[in-house]
């Protein structure tokens, strides 16, 4: 009885703390916490982006400034402390370069207050000392550009003036400072998908999909057993089926992948220039018994506290024997242009990553790149002993657990390698999370998880890193990946605890975003594994738009997770119906007439140029399409006299060029779909 009400508790708790708590919404792109001392300088509470310390900072910085006026002081405080605000990295608009103060609300409705003109009434003639006001370009002429002490009208024309700097509006994209902590209103009532409409267009059992980096039609295709594919994706409507010939690889790397039901090519990426330089880059296993270059440092080592000899088992008789490998190959030299390539050698150019695995399972295994910074990022499981017996997940000195970010356009000398201790050819961005946690190792992005199976970056928001983790006997969960963001394993599996451990063994666990008991899903099903999917941005089927999809591997259940409120990281997921079109391109089912896809086990997801979402399974390869070829019904959908042309394979080496009205269209239909929802 005592388990049941905990495990209540731990649910009620979950729902109430977990939303937002794992969205990279501070200034120093990490999660929001709950302060374990209360702050004494800024009035904040519950979720916070300060500690004591910095708390103190800003007392100390605004003490400096030796305002007088106590109307002035009051607002400058509070713009001071919106740092602390969960949602500062919005305010302060980190991603457009350092502001030294949050974006002012300034409302354009002469009725309604505004805290710019606010501010610059009870401050423009105040002194204060080091201001952060001060503009470093735009100056008062004549004006005293660099005092130490100074007022707003030493710098600025006008109230205009200086709500044009720094001011702004808030709307459902974006949010401004109004003196006091950020509260996100609801959006309308979202409105529920009937259902998800599929075609099959391949047959054949593939791992990963990935869009050709020239922005074409076209889409990489990988197996298990190490071949890549390239395929040419057909329109929307178009009746068509994808163009693999399975006989032709685009570069075949099956001597070199260990293939075993728990083994094999997890992964694969192509570099966002590959169209010019040519690189990609393969995520797989190797086997150190028959491959002499499948060489690297074992994962349990005395650097971890994990002895190897301790770690043999029946299926597992000698640890480390098997790696986890990233390497990098080229297309150059196999066209005129590397966009042109359609097979290439597989010779490798150098090994990016070696580790030896101490068990057989929860290796992870993708890799893919940043869409911003342009680093890779790379999925580690725990190892795969049951409950992680070695603690691997959270030891900050391992890698096994975590998630990897590398620069792999920085490659050090052999020399520097060794000296840094690296586990192969690459730099660490100087922004890791190791810098502010030095017990953390360099390559380090998040910690603490089980097994993350497919993650994705939001095309729309790409702060959004969405990355499912499979859990072990209760939970499988979705979280928002944050730089240092700590996701509970093995303390917790999901939002249940799952071992036993004082305060002082873990601290600031990130709970998930979304997630399903194995006891919710198809009771037919013996066993559950989570696979993570894509926020859904095609204007295939707008009743979706927006939404987070997922499936699970044995169950054969999809969800779409909507947010509400909008960038607020609090998703509502709800199961989603499915059938395969009639006039699907191939058989999606094994009965006669029967609506239902047999989908087999559900492997993956992919997303297309188009942004057209796409699920990998057993029995071949399914795409979204418009839910009324299912006959489900959205409102929102445009009814077809003519399909807009798709971006092409370029027949020249350069990528054709978009059909302006198609543009338009999408746009505006991105604009009524956003206002909807």
């Amino acid at each position: 009885m005592n388990k049941l009400l905990f495990s209540f508790i731990c649910l009620l708790l979950y729902n109430y703390i977990s939303p937002s708590y794992s969205l990279p919404l501070c200034t120093d792109l990490r999660a929001p916490f709950i302060s374990k001392k209360a702050l004494a300088f800024c009035p904040y509470n519950g979720r916070v982006c300060c500690d004591s310390s910095k708390d103190v900072q800003l007392q100390k910085a605004f003490e400096g400034m030796k305002i007088s006026d106590t109307t002035c002081s009051s607002a400058v405080k509070s713009i001071l402390c919106s740092t602390c605000d969960q949602f500062s990295a919005e305010l302060y608009k980190v991603k457009s370069g350092p502001r030294p103060v949050p974006v002012l609300c300034n409302s354009t409705d002469a009725s309604a207050n505004s805290f710019c003109s606010s501010v610059w009434d009870s401050c423009q003639n105040i002194p204060i000392t080091n201001s952060p006001f001060a503009p470093s370009l735009q100056t008062k002429a004549g004006g005293a550009k660099n005092s130490n002490s100074s007022l707003l009208t030493d710098f600025w024309q006008s109230k205009a003036d200086f709500c044009e700097a720094f001011g702004g509006n808030s709307d459902k994209d974006s949010i401004c400072f109004n003196g006091e902590q950020v509260s996100l209103k609801k959006n309308e009532t979202l409105q529920t998908p009937n259902g998800m409409c599929f075609e099959k267009i391949a047959d054949g059992a593939y791992l990963n999909m990935v869009s050709h980096p020239d922005g074409s039609n076209r889409a990489f295709f990988s197996n298990q057993a190490g071949k890549i594919w390239l395929a040419s994706i057909p329109d929307q409507d178009s009746g068509e089926s994808m163009g693999l010939d399975e006989s032709s690889p685009f570069a075949d790397l099956t001597d070199e992948v260990y293939l075993d039901a728990r083994y094999g090519m997890m992964g694969m990426a192509f570099h966002p220039n590959f169209a010019k330089n040519g690189r990609f880059f393969a995520s797989y296993n190797c086997d150190k018994a028959k491959s002499p270059s499948c060489a690297g440092r074992c994962a349990c080592n005395s650097d971890v506290g994990c002895d190897p000899s301790k770690i043999n088992s029946d299926d597992n008789k000698q640890p480390c024997q098997y790696h986890s490998v990233v390497a990098e190959f080229s297309a150059n030299g196999t066209a005129p242009d590397p966009s042109l390539a359609k097979k290439v050698k597989p010779s490798e150019v150098r090994r990016i990553f070696t580790m030896g695995l101490p068990f057989t399972a929860n290796h992870g295994g993708q890799i893919l790149f940043g869409p911003e910074d342009g680093y890779l990022y790379f999925m580690m499981g725990d190892g795969g002993s049951k409950g992680d017996s070695f603690n691997f997940a959270q030891n900050k000195k391992s890698l096994l657990g975590k998630i990897m970010r590398v620069d792999i356009d920085n490659i050090p000398s052999q020399e520097e390698i060794s000296d840094l201790g690296h586990w192969g050819n690459y730099s660490v961005p100087r922004d890791n999370p190791y810098s502010q946690d030095k017990d953390l190792q360099p390559e380090i992005w998040a910690l603490g998880l089980r097994d993350p199976w497919r993650c994705s970056f939001d095309s729309e928001r790409p702060s959004y890193f969405i990355c499912a983790d499979v859990g072990q006997d209760q939970y499988e969960e979705v979280d928002i990946i944050t730089k240092g963001g700590n996701y509970g394993w093995s303390m917790y599996e999901g939002p249940l605890r799952f071992k036993n451990a004082s305060a002082d063994d873990f601290m600031d666990p990130i709970f998930p975003v979304l997630g399903y008991r194995h006891s919710d899903i198809n009771k037919e099903v013996g066993s559950a594994a989570i696979s993570g999917g894509y926020v859904y941005r095609s204007k295939t089927d707008p009743c979706i738009y927006g939404s987070y999809l997922y499936g699970d591997l044995y169950a054969k259940n999809f969800w779409a997770a909507q947010e509400n409120p909008y960038n607020s990281g609090n998703f509502t997921a709800r199961g989603i119906s499915f059938r395969c079109a009639h006039d699907s391109p191939l058989n999606c089912s094994s009965v006669p007439n029967s609506p239902l896809p047999a989908l087999g086990y559900i492997f993956s997801f992919g997303q297309d140029n188009r942004k057209d979402t796409y699920v990998l399974t057993s029995t071949g390869v399914y795409r979204v399409v418009r839910p009324s070829r299912c006959n489900y019904t959205c409102s929102m959908e445009i009814a077809r006299t003519a399909e807009s042309p798709s971006p092409s394979a370029p027949s020249d080496g350069h990528v054709a060029k978009a059909d302006l009205c198609s543009v338009l269209v999408l746009y505006c239909l991105l604009l009524l779909t956003s206002f909807i929802l």
